[in-house]
């Protein structure tokens, strides 16, 4: 059941048998604010003109009425022109046999939309970083709160393949690999990669620094250093489709994508498919020749396309050089064609950090002007990137902190911090691997998508796996608790699956039924909002509040076998949302701890 919408309809008969009938939007219905008594509240300020009466009259006789003809109100209270009804112990009873009774529950109905979500969008040239953890751990979580809420989703990833950045890591190899590889090595590829991009930045500085002590002018170094010209002039072979060029660019790839398989594998996240920029950056030429043909678009003196948007509040943006090479709008203009044409999307969602804010912007502006409606159901999920204590991180010097370095770091220091707490007593040591494994993911994942995406965030690892804070740890053992008391209500023989609903009700019971009740909706609105967090702060207020219940009150020593069976059922109850709410993050909840 609907709670609102089953409200509104009480309050619309109400109201029309008093004062005749009304449109439904003049009934607002809101959650009463904690600090007064109630459940719901009713803004009575749009029903003055039909009442004729004032706010505090008008919300007396109105609820005074429903508390009257409508078992399921027990009380209200009027504060000025808001209205604040209670519901009764028995209706929110019926509720949570709802809850209960229902397989998927928080799962919406199909709705027949097309979304497709970008995300993970990695380089080549270097392993994941803890950037793109923030990237594919959001891209992810976001998927799976569209698919609760009843969308077909479609997880892309777009590689970023090919370029003058690839090229260096190529370079660096043949210069100084000596015929490395990840066997060789005992490497993994990307991270073995990624040396040669770190490799290839400290050789160009070096050749700058000796130039520029050899006179030339700093800028004119940056251009003329040997190492850069090898890159240039390997991006040019590349192009030209150099069979020596191809087929160091496929095995180096190769080396990557062997690398990437293991990190996505670790973090929990796929998709259903990949796309690479060195088969899509071609995309977007006829679209580009399109928007000349209508005049939308202009050539320059050089030959270069640009598109003047000047008078929306932007400026000139350049969509082909002069020399015909695409640059990346082309090729989303392209990319965005294929993929709705091709998926029948209704809706495209890029998870790309907020420095590309402006690049999106201009995105849907463009194709707007080229008559493509669907350009206003592009959006642009942006994000703030993720820092360390430390400060800052940088690709080319090396001190970007890997993601598998991240991953690795999160377990251990779970093991570290579980072994102490006395968490893995009585644990085998795979019951031990896994707990930690879980716990430490829990950990980072959690600490990630707590935050508003967009807001820049400082990520500090033993404060994620705090066992007492708003953390994945702690929702995790309050799962785990649960699983322990349900044990051992089974070991007891306690059948309480099968028992009779009980109608008494203490006050802390009905709270945590009505924040069970709450779940669809934060479901609802987290999809709306591509909002992990809103699921984040919901799972924790839920794990807050049981965890309040379970310290003032006994569930296996209660001697009223009713209410032990009752709140068996709640606990068990709780720990099922628990689960389907950490799913929404990607986050695994354990049955032990």
């Amino acid at each position: 059941m609907n709670i609102e919408q089953h409200i509104s309809e009480v309050v619309l008969r109400t109201v029309a048998a008093l004062y005749g009938e009304v449109a439904p939007a003049q009934i607002q219905i809101q959650k009463t604010r904690k600090e007064f008594a109630g459940d719901y509240t009713l803004v009575t300020f749009p029903l003055l003109k039909a009442s004729r009466k004032s706010p505090e009259a008008t919300a007396t006789e109105i609820g005074e009425r429903i508390v009257a003809e409508n078992v399921e109100f027990s009380a209200f209270n009027v504060i000025k022109g808001f209205l604040n009804l209670s519901l009764d112990a028995s209706f929110w009873g019926e509720r949570f046999a709802e809850i209960a009774a229902t397989d998927d529950y928080g799962q919406a109905a199909p709705t027949g939309r097309n979304i497709m979500i970008e995300y993970s969008s990695p380089n080549t040239n270097k392993p994941l970083h803890l950037g793109h953890i923030r990237n594919n751990l959001l891209g992810y979580s976001v998927a799976q709160i569209l698919k609760a809420n009843g969308h077909n989703v479609i997880k892309v990833n777009l590689v970023n393949d090919r370029g003058i950045h690839i090229c260096k890591s190529m370079v660096a190899w043949l210069l100084y690999g000596n015929g490395a590889t990840p066997e060789s090595t005992g490497k993994k590829g990307d991270h073995l990669v990624g040396d040669y991009y770190v490799e290839f930045d400290k050789h160009y500085k070096a050749e700058i620094k000796q130039l520029v002590a050899d006179g030339m002018d700093e800028e004119e170094a940056k251009k003329k250093a040997p190492i850069m010209l090898q890159a240039q002039e390997m991006l040019r072979k590349w192009e030209a489709k150099d069979e020596e060029v191809r087929a160091l660019w496929e095995k180096m790839n190769g080396w990557v994508y062997d690398g990437f398989d293991v990190t996505y594998k670790a973090l929990g996240v796929d998709f259903d498919k990949v796309y690479y920029e060195s088969q899509t950056y071609l995309l977007g030429k006829s679209i580009v020749q399109e928007g000349l043909d209508k005049g939308i678009f202009f050539r320059k003196e050089d030959n270069s396309v640009w598109i003047d948007l000047t008078a929306d509040g932007l400026d000139q943006k350049l969509l082909l050089r002069g020399d015909g090479t695409s640059v990346y709008m082309t090729q989303d203009l392209g990319t965005a064609m294929q993929r709705f044409e091709e998926n029948s999307l209704d809706d495209m969602i890029y998870v790309v950090g907020n420095e590309q804010n402006y690049h999106f912007q201009v995105l849907k502006l463009v194709l707007k002007k080229l008559g493509y409606e669907w350009s206003d159901n592009i959006y642009h999920l942006s994000y703030g990137m993720v820092e360390l204590p430390e400060g800052k991180m940088k690709s080319r010097e090396g001190t970007v902190v890997d993601a598998d370095d991240l991953v690795a770091g999160m377990i251990a220091t779970a093991r570290e911090m579980s072994a102490e707490l006395g968490k893995l007593d009585g644990c085998t040591e795979d019951e031990a691997n896994s707990i930690c494994t879980m716990v430490g993911l829990g950990a980072l994942k959690y600490f990630i998508l707590k935050v508003d995406p967009k807001k820049t965030m400082l990520f500090d690892p033993r404060e994620s796996i705090d066992f007492n804070g708003n953390t994945g740890p702690f929702i995790q053992y309050t799962h785990a608790r649960i699983c322990s008391v349900l044990r051992k209500a089974e070991e007891q023989n306690i059948d309480y699956k099968s028992a009779n609903a009980l109608a008494e009700y203490l006050p802390e019971e009905i709270e945590i039924i009505k924040t069970l009740c709450d779940y669809p909706s934060v479901v609802a609105a987290a999809g709306e909002q591509f909002a992990p967090s809103l699921i984040a702060a919901y799972t924790y207020d839920l794990c807050k509040l049981f965890n309040g219940y379970y310290h003032d009150h006994s569930i296996l020593r209660e001697e009223c076998n009713e209410t032990k069976c009752m709140r068996l059922r709640l606990a068990a109850q709780v720990a099922r949302v628990i689960a389907r709410s950490m799913r929404l993050l990607g986050i695994d909840v354990p049955q032990r701890m």
